[in-house]
């Protein structure tokens, strides 16, 4: 009678020609590095530089460690909320991936494309403050155009709640499902066009700096 291989000799064997791709390992550890260095930097800016940070690495090791720090500093780089802190994380963004593009002397780039991707992220950045004020400006005009377009129809359901709830009633327009619906669908739809043009500025963020979006 045949031996009946347990299921652990039966995995051992399909898995004794699988090579462990050693460089794609600490490729992998060595992103992960520049995410937490890159997280650190926003957390504690006064902790020093990204390029002081990335100067650390050894120089064949940079380019993953770069990698990792990109994802980190491009996924903070969203659609501002019209807070006072805005502009401070986008200047802090800003000066993170001039860190990336000049390479602290890491030669990445090579010194002649270190200092050109540098110029090119300062003055992307640049646009971008002006690209950032007008979304805020926008939002705001689109929404008091919402709500001036369906005042009409909220103060005849508000004098109509007020016959029942009493004469000091006032409606919060959020709280009416209809309103609420044309609200976000014109909202989402106005921010939506800013947001591809956000992502197009991150697809060239990447490119400027030599790094491979995923």
């Amino acid at each position: 009678m045949a031996m009946i291989k347990s299921a652990l000799e039966v995995a051992l064997e399909r898995s004794k020609d699988i090579r462990i791709d050693e460089a794609a390992i600490e490729a992998n550890e060595l992103r992960i590095e520049g995410k937490k260095a890159a997280g650190h930097y926003l957390e504690e800016p006064e902790s020093g530089t990204l390029a002081d940070k990335l100067g650390a690495f050894p120089k064949e090791k940079r380019q993953s460690v770069r990698e990792g720090m990109f994802e980190t500093l491009v996924a903070q780089l969203q659609l501002p909320m019209g807070t006072e802190s805005d502009a401070k994380k986008l200047e802090l963004l800003g000066s993170g991936f001039s860190s990336l593009a000049a390479g602290a002397g890491s030669g990445l780039l090579g010194g002649v494309g270190a200092a050109v991707a540098d110029k090119k992220v300062q003055a992307l950045f640049q646009q971008l403050t002006a690209f950032f004020n007008q979304y805020i400006e926008d939002m705001k005009n689109v929404e008091q155009a919402i709500r001036k377009q369906w005042a009409p129809k909220l103060r005849e359901k508000e004098r109509q709640l007020a016959a029942r709830m009493g004469p000091d009633f006032r409606m919060d327009p959020m709280s009416d499902p209809e309103f609420a619906a044309f609200y976000k669908q014109n909202v989402s739809a106005a921010r939506a066009q800013y947001q591809a043009a956000l992502d197009k500025a991150k697809t060239d963020l990447a490119a400027t700096l030599g790094i491979e979006k995923s």
